[in-house]
């Protein structure tokens, strides 16, 4: 039986979701027309769900090399030796799964292995990308989840640029080199920027300015949402309107994958017997408000991130909370405050205007303003140590 997952990649055989082939569509044409770009998504958006998803329906005609950062530590970006040698192993991994890297080429990137200290290039990790692109009976893709990891370590640059470099030189020469590029991470590296730290923003020019513009929508509808329930339904038979409580969840959530997955893992998992007699009954707009109030007193990731990147800054930290007392704020176009708060998914532009991103965002800040002297970063997590104010806008 299916069940609600809110941990890692959501898998269709596997977890009630909603139906991402028109996005994986829309990602691979840009694919099919060998655009390089980045998929920059808040926290626990669904990013590695549709970058695996897309997988599984590149293969069937690209050589797809999809490999995450999040595995590399900080000593992995310490220089092009140490970050080559991570490179290749993510490369080596995928060997067989999937994709299939000619002998000469994986020989190649074993010998980088074993180098001494401090020996390799990244110029010489180019011309092996370029060679192994020329070899390959298919096209190469590759994918790089989480990739801003060390965003602003120079050999990460650097990597950045040698793939702008390929990009232009199979453009402009027609020399060998990967088929397309996506970079999926919360933030942008094609406007990269430090994080503001002490009031101080450090701008620097782009590598990765050759990127294609991704503008997919990635939050989930009300039909989506549905589309959701109405599986769960088929399996469950609880006699709930799928529509109206799809209606409910969306308007608490604007839907952020994260959280509309949360209010129904809860309500299937929590709430009957606890609260209610009966799924029917759960799954109503009385059963979404008792299951957004058990995620405003829980522990979670999302929650623990945003609080987190806050704490880190009082500019981000007063912004916001001038946007949270205001309602809404215009939107300023290069503002570097602005711009961090919409990437981390605090804040959504839209008409010319930026606003919390949903209700259950609102009500956490809500708590988080209300408690602030009582702020602790104990192990028990970013709201524990606040007052209980939970209240709709």
């Amino acid at each position: 039986m299916k069940r609600f997952n809110t941990a890692a990649v959501c898998l269709p055989s596997e977890h009630y979701m909603a139906d991402l082939s028109e996005r994986v569509r829309e990602i691979k044409k840009m694919v099919d027309d060998e655009k390089y770009f980045t998929i920059t998504r808040p926290g626990q958006y669904g990013k590695t769900t549709i970058l695996c998803a897309l997988k599984n329906v590149l293969e069937k005609t690209y050589d797809v090399a999809g490999i995450s950062f999040g595995t590399l530590s900080a000593a992995d970006f310490d220089t092009e030796q140490s970050f080559i040698e991570a490179f290749c192993r993510l490369i080596k991994r995928e060997n067989g799964k999937g994709l299939s890297i000619p002998s000469v080429i994986l020989k190649q990137l074993e010998g980088y292995l074993v180098r001494k200290a401090d020996e390799a290039t990244l110029s010489e990790l180019y011309d092996t990308l370029s060679e192994w692109c020329e070899l390959s009976a298919k096209p190469v893709v590759l994918i790089v989840d989480d990739v801003d990891t060390e965003p602003d370590n120079q050999v990460f640059r650097d990597f950045l640029a040698q793939l702008r470099c390929g990009y232009i030189s199979r453009d402009m020469n027609d020399e060998p080199f990967f088929h397309s590029v996506i970079l999926a991470g919360v933030t942008d590296v094609k406007s990269p920027r430090n994080e503001i730290h002490a009031g101080k923003v450090y701008i620097e020019r782009s590598p990765w300015n050759i990127a294609a513009d991704f503008t997919l929508d990635m939050s989930l509808s009300e039909t989506d949402i549905k589309g959701m329930l109405d599986e769960y339904e088929a399996d469950h038979h609880t006699g709930m309107n799928t529509e109206a409580a799809a209606n409910s969840i969306r308007g608490y959530t604007n839907g952020y994958p994260f959280l509309v997955s949360r209010i129904c893992q809860l309500i299937d998992e929590k709430l009957v017997p606890s609260v209610f007699a009966a799924r029917k009954e759960a799954w109503t707009e009385a059963g979404v408000e008792e299951a957004v109030k058990l995620i405003l007193a829980e522990k979670n990731p999302l929650f623990d991130f945003l609080i987190k990147k806050i704490c880190k800054c009082d500019k981000l930290k007063e912004m916001l909370h001038a946007i949270l007392l205001q309602g809404d704020a215009a939107y300023l176009m290069g503002n570097g405050e602005q711009e961090q708060l919409i990437e981390y998914g605090f804040i959504v532009a839209e008409n010319s205007r930026v606003t919390v991103a949903n209700r259950i965002i609102e009500m956490c800040l809500n708590k988080y303003f209300a408690g602030e002297s009582r702020w602790t970063e104990e192990p028990g997590g970013a709201l524990d140590h606040l007052p209980e104010i939970v209240k709709k806008r």
